[in-house]
């Protein structure tokens, strides 16, 4: 089956919101913009609210560059899996009553993420495609040489 000529652009789209999604909760918690924190803002060092910002704004930009996607996407992922199972789920069983929605959703969309790659537009590709023509030229320049 073919791959349909659309699905790397809305990965890549995808991956771009989710990111700036993820990066504007660190930084709104961390820097008090963006309508700050929800709830007290952590203090330096203070876990796991800070620890977690500094995920949130971390991970989250390296997403949105699409850098380092997978792993980046795979440690938020487990920041939320974590903020999922020791912050709501001991309110309630589903996250519609214990509030973790947010948390759920964020899990598991950083989880498709590092199963499927940055998609288009990401620094990683873009920094690729510009060294693949220097490559070339390498290679051309070098059988040049051995004629």
């Amino acid at each position: 089956m073919e791959t349909p000529s659309y699905q790397g652009p809305a990965l890549g789209l995808f991956r771009i919101v989710l990111g700036l999604l993820f990066a504007s909760h660190g930084a709104a918690t961390l820097f008090d913009v963006l309508g700050g924190a929800h709830g007290q803002s952590p203090t330096p060092g203070q876990w796991p609210g800070w620890w977690a910002a500094v995920i949130q704004l971390a991970g989250g930009t390296l997403v949105l560059l699409g850098v380092g996607t997978r792993s980046a996407a795979i440690l938020c992922s487990g920041s939320m899996a974590y903020a999922y199972f020791v912050e709501h789920q001991p309110h309630g069983l589903f996250p519609l009553e214990n509030g973790g929605e947010q948390a759920a959703l964020f899990c598991w969309a950083f989880l498709l993420l590092a199963a499927l790659g940055p998609g288009r537009w990401s620094l990683k590709e873009l920094l690729t495609f510009t060294a693949r023509p220097r490559q070339s030229a390498r290679r051309e320049m070098s059988d040049r040489n051995r004629t």
